[in-house]
């Protein structure tokens, strides 16, 4: 476990290890839960399909494509235990293939309609 303050900077690095230099991250869900096995009841998303939902997450630059870099403030949930479980699903993606979805950004999915 990592120890942090509330309302503390929490900064965070994932790293790909590969030998293919032409590999890069993108940083597509992540979700902060009160327990570390359910993290879609009571759940918190930071970032859901590319799209910041967090006012305090900050992506930072970073000097290589397969390091990803990012910040939020730490929060506790209400009526909760003090801990925080962070799941988050990174994307590998080829550099420069301007399809795939490292490139695409926030996508905004639509829901679909239930039909009788």
């Amino acid at each position: 476990p990592y120890y942090v303050g509330i309302n503390q900077n929490l900064y965070l690095q994932a790293s790909l290890y590969s030998s293919d230099p032409l590999l890069q991250l993108f940083l597509d869900t992540c979700v902060a839960s009160p327990t570390p096995h359910n993290f879609t009841r009571e759940s918190y998303a930071l970032i859901e399909n590319g799209c910041v939902k967090d006012p305090t997450y900050v992506k930072y630059s970073s000097p290589h494509r397969h390091i990803l870099r990012f910040k939020f403030n730490a929060f506790q949930f209400v009526q909760s235990n003090s801990e925080v479980y962070l799941q988050c699903k990174l994307v590998v993606c080829r550099a420069y293939d301007y399809s795939s979805r490292c490139y695409q950004g926030c996508v905004h999915r639509s829901k679909r309609e239930a039909s009788s």
